[in-house]
């Protein structure tokens, strides 16, 4: 699985996560929390579908790094080649 597949399938689950959401651009360089408006447990809610949807762990003191939507692309490819 490439970045671009790891990215498309981000949004989903971000967008399944908000709908109202769905249609807004999601660029590597949105910041979720403030270019987005969703907080830190919407935030928590998406990474834990996005674990569940990879089959990934990301270390809980990591997420507080995980600052843009490129970020947290990032980190899911980084945990899938780990495997």
């Amino acid at each position: 699985m490439n970045k671009k597949e790891i990215a498309d399938i981000c949004r989903e689950v971000i967008y399944e996560c908000f709908p109202d959401m769905e249609g807004t651009p999601l660029y590597e360089d949105t910041v979720i929390n403030t270019d987005t408006a969703i907080d830190s447990m919407g935030f928590t809610l998406i990474i834990c579908r996005l674990e569940a949807r990879f089959d990934v762990k990301i270390p809980t003191r990591q997420w507080a790094k995980l600052s843009t939507f490129g970020d947290v692309v990032n980190a899911i490819d980084k945990r899938i080649r780990s495997k």
